[in-house]
This record gives C-alpha cells, structure tokens and sequence, in this order.
C-alpha cells in the first residue's frame, strides 16, 4: 500500500496555506506584482517519478491540485517533497537547489527567477 495516494506529501500542507495567503491582501499584492502561473511537480522520493502536481496560479490567485486547464504555464519546477519544502520555508536558495538539481526549471527562466520564498506564507508559529 506504499503507492496509495493517501501517503501525504509535507508539501500538500504548505500548498493548502498558500491557498490561503493568496487570498489575504498580501497574497494579492504578490498576484498583482508577479502575474505568472507556475506548475510545481512534486515527487515523494525521485524526481520524475510518483510526481504530484500543482499549479500556482499568480495572475488569478490561486493554487490547484492537478494540470494547468489554461494552456502552459510560465515556468515548471520539479522537485522532491523534502527540498520543496525546504525552499518554501526559505531554508534552502533556489538558486542552490537548482544547481545541486534538488530542483530543475522547464519554460521561461526569467518567470523561474521570480519565484522566490517570498511568494509563500511566513510558517505560523504553532
């Protein structure tokens, strides 16, 4: 049962508070400044394998679960659980992680730039 789609990703509770950043007034200035939609592919283990897919959608503000419906997105990253997570929460560069291929870039390289830890919610402290 180690391929049920139940195993949750760390990542699937961060994208949930994106959801809900993007909608606060913070998260609509990151929309109105950004304007890009991103798809993030994110694997349990591997890169490439198992991958769960997200679309962040910053022109709309919104986050989905599931394939981009609008035509391409900007740019996809791909990462695994563990790394995404540790860019999100800014303890790793995306920078770093992309030259150490924790992390590999697809579309325009300029709208890859501007997805920094900036776009994603502070951690709340529990």
């Amino acid at each position: 049962m180690a391929s049920d789609s139940t195993n949750q990703l760390k990542s699937d509770a961060l994208m949930e508070q994106m959801k809900q950043h993007l909608a606060s007034d913070a998260g609509k200035q990151i929309t109105k400044k950004i304007n890009l939609v991103y798809q993030i592919n994110i694997a349990p283990k591997k890169i490439g394998f198992n991958e769960v897919v997200y679309i962040v959608d910053l022109k709309k503000g919104e986050v989905i679960k599931g394939p981009y419906e609008g035509g391409k997105p900007d740019a996809t990253f791909s990462f695994k659980d563990d790394d995404f997570v540790k860019v999100a929460l800014g303890k790793m560069n995306p920078q770093i992680a992309f030259m150490r291929g924790a992390m590999k870039i697809k579309g325009s390289l300029s709208a890859a730039q501007k997805f920094t830890p900036d776009i994603f919610p502070k951690p709340s402290k529990m």
